[in-house]
């Protein structure tokens, strides 16, 4: 016989939110962030910004809260608002639930009333037009008019799953139009390092095909090269 689980189970915060160590972190587009993880580290594809035409709602970038609230259900998330610090990026796993919205406008006020930085779930959200007047970054696998229950168990700060990514609390979590990455904590100093030559590297390309380039020099030297086979 299970054992009735408790309504919440919830990982205390060992210390204050982290701030992210360098500062390309703040204005990197994702692609760069993947680019410098060796190309993975996004979220699923479906999972986009509710509102990418407000500059407000399609960037962001903070401290992942994770919390499992299951499908149809949102107690966990709600317990998640009353717990977040400045700057926290609330991770909500719903196991991908597309039968009910996670959050709508009175959550995204009280999660902006807060500070946090940005709802990120794997599921439904509501009230699009109430949230878009919040001007909170919510990002979101779609919408839907139905709500969910808030009856439990969940849980706040520990290790999830969301997007096919495991998030841990502390991991940073940047958004944008592209859709939602995720940099492990431990992984910090070593992406930011990364970050930087990825930087420099895409501003020349750039500089390159603003000039005129109309061909990657080293696909120019490949066609050119006895490693291409020519056909009629």
């Amino acid at each position: 016989m299970i054992e009735e689980p408790p309504l919440l189970t919830i990982r205390r915060r060992p210390s204050p939110a982290a701030v992210p160590p360098h500062p390309l972190f703040r204005d990197a587009p994702t692609g760069w962030l993947v680019d410098a993880m060796d190309g993975r580290g996004a979220m699923d594809a479906a999972i986009k910004p509710l509102a990418p035409e407000v500059a407000g709602m399609r960037r962001f970038v903070g401290t992942a809260l994770t919390c499992w609230c299951g499908p149809n259900d949102n107690l966990a998330l709600m317990a998640a608002v009353s717990l977040a610090e400045p700057g926290d990026v609330i991770v909500a796993a719903s196991e991908g639930f597309g039968g009910a919205g996670m959050a709508g406008d009175l959550v995204a006020g009280m999660a902006r009333n807060r500070g946090v930085a940005a709802i990120v779930t794997d599921g439904m959200v509501r009230d699009r037009e109430g949230v878009t007047a919040v001007v909170m970054p919510v990002f979101c696998r779609g919408v839907t008019p139905n709500s969910c229950v808030r009856s439990g168990p969940g849980t706040v700060g520990l290790p999830i799953v969301v997007g096919g990514l495991p998030v841990n609390a502390g991991d940073l979590v940047v958004g944008d139009g592209d859709g939602i990455v995720v940099v492990p904590q431990d992984r910090l100093d070593d992406v930011g390092r990364r970050l930087a030559s990825i930087a420099a590297a895409e501003r020349d390309a750039e500089s390159a095909v603003r000039a005129g380039q109309m061909e990657r020099p080293e696909i120019a030297a490949l066609l050119a090269s006895d490693r291409v086979r020519w056909i009629a």
